[in-house]
């Protein structure tokens, strides 16, 4: 294979059986008989993108490439358990897929790799997935006499927004991308992130513990459950709950059970989106009801770290930047420029992504704390605008919002589905996804099933039958 820029650093044939994986503290994993490959790309002179390609000796004629978390800097061998629906390269290779994954360019935590080094940055922005992707198939050829039949891209998180830069900038790379709660619009995530910071340390009062989040979702519950018609302990829409937190306010000393009048403040600032205080121009919206939960992901001492260190070292390139003087006027200013044409991935043109066929599979949990679900409304919302409207999109695009899960999976709501099954039975059968049904499993027993419908049609009860049936509701748009 010709492989430009390209240093195989081993290939070695792995008998079937259990097999460890490379610095894992989990148990070996049983896998079949594979080439497993590792090479270091070098698309510019600072670039070392390592990645790896597992071949299997039985394939399916089929490629999936699998994405990172984060700010990446290692290969995802398995998915975070948390994560019900997204792929490893491990998974991947027990299906019959030749598969590849690749750090993005660095093998250090955090985004201190981008300190000094755009082009670091930029690998890990757009270019190492893709430069990954070529490669994989050179050798996928050479390796089997002929190309992958069909190419797929299977990740979530930051994976996500990896699936939407290859449709938006290398549409030919994949015939079919399911992208899990993609942070699509990273500069808008990270700008969030220290809006919420701010108003929970703006005084010593304003802080939330953590104690208090359960009082405040047992409330958020008790007044929006029911909007749907439907007692299940899940919020359907979010959108549609108008709740006010001073119904918690202490009436004596303060307590786990409710909040005091600075944290009442806080709270509702959390729930509303960071804006520009010159223009008062929404930025990124607020956490969503329902979501109080996880809301320790951006409730600590400090701010949620891939933020601060997103503004630290990408955006200021000072490690000493102290988040409470940040200014959401010129900063973000700076900050979206910076963005632009790098690490967000906010084009809404995906026409020469459609003009080859090409399907893709959006999800998002509605209680997300981190990533938050209505940045993928905007986004869904902004390709139809600019494509000519839901006729011309649901062909190959859907967005699947999953009430009650939290980031990637977990949460309160029916959170395992099989995406990937949806995408390939798109892809290769050509059977849109009406619907996606959803499980609660606990204990290894599911407890409940729903349908997981494509926006903005939402699950409704049909009237009869147990609520914990997914066979007892029907998509309907609103």
């Amino acid at each position: 294979a010709n492989l430009p820029g390209t240093s195989i650093t081993f290939a070695r044939a792995v008998e079937a059986g259990p097999f460890q994986l490379p610095n894992s503290p989990a148990p070996p994993v049983n896998l079949p008989a594979h080439c497993r490959i590792a090479a270091v790309l070098r698309p510019s002179p600072d670039s070392s993108i390592e990645m790896e390609l597992w071949l299997p000796a039985a394939w399916n004629g089929k490629f999936q490439a699998v994405g990172n978390g984060g700010f990446a800097g290692s290969i995802t061998y398995l998915p975070n358990p948390a994560n019900a629906v997204t792929s490893g390269l491990a998974t991947a290779l027990q299906q019959g897929y030749a598969t590849a994954g690749t750090d993005t360019g660095h093998n250090t935590p955090g985004g201190s790799f981008a300190y000094q080094h755009p082009e670091r940055f930029t690998d890990f922005a757009w270019r190492a997935v893709h430069e990954m992707t070529v490669q994989s198939k050179a050798l996928i050829k050479a390796f089997y006499g002929k190309a992958p039949t069909i190419s797929y891209w299977n990740s979530c998180s930051n994976g996500g927004r990896q699936g939407f830069v290859e449709a938006q900038r290398f549409p030919a790379d994949f015939d079919g991308i399911i992208a899990g709660s993609p942070v699509l619009n990273w500069t808008g995530r990270a700008t969030q992130a220290i809006w919420t910071a701010q108003a929970e340390h703006a005084t010593g009062a304003s802080y939330l513990p953590p104690a208090k989040y359960p009082a405040l979702h047992k409330a958020v519950v008790e007044k929006c459950d029911e909007i749907d018609g439907v007692r299940d302990g899940i919020i359907e829409n979010p959108t549609r709950c108008k709740f006010d937190p001073a119904v918690l306010l202490c009436k004596g000393d303060d307590a786990p059970t409710c909040l005091t009048a600075p944290q009442v403040e806080t709270v509702r600032k959390l729930y509303t989106p960071a804006s520009n205080p010159k223009t008062g121009k929404e930025l990124y919206p607020g956490l969503e009801p329902g979501s109080e939960l996880g809301w320790a992901t951006y409730g600590g001492p400090e701010p949620f770290g891939i933020a601060a260190d997103h503004f630290r070292f990408v955006v200021f390139q000072d490690p000493k930047w102290d988040y409470k003087k940040f200014d959401f006027d010129g900063d973000v200013t700076l900050a979206q420029r910076i963005g632009q044409g790098t690490v967000d991935a906010l084009d809404p043109n995906l026409k020469d992504y459609f003009a080859h066929g090409g399907k893709l599979i959006q999800y998002h949990g509605w209680n997300d704390p981190q990533i938050l679900p209505l940045n993928s409304v905007a986004y869904y919302d902004s390709v139809l605008e600019a494509m000519g409207g839901v006729g011309k999109v649901s062909d190959n695009y859907r967005l699947f919002m999953v009430p009650g899960m939290a980031h990637c999976g977990s949460g309160e709501g029916p959170n395992r589905f099989d995406g990937f099954g949806a995408l390939t039975a798109w892809v290769e059968d050509h059977k849109a996804p009406a619907a996606i049904v959803a499980s609660r499993i606990v204990d290894g027993r599911t407890e409940r099933t729903r349908p997981l419908c494509p926006w903005p049609q939402t699950a409704v009860y049909k009237g009869t039958g147990s609520t914990d049936d997914a066979a007892n509701f029907a998509c309907k748009a609103p």
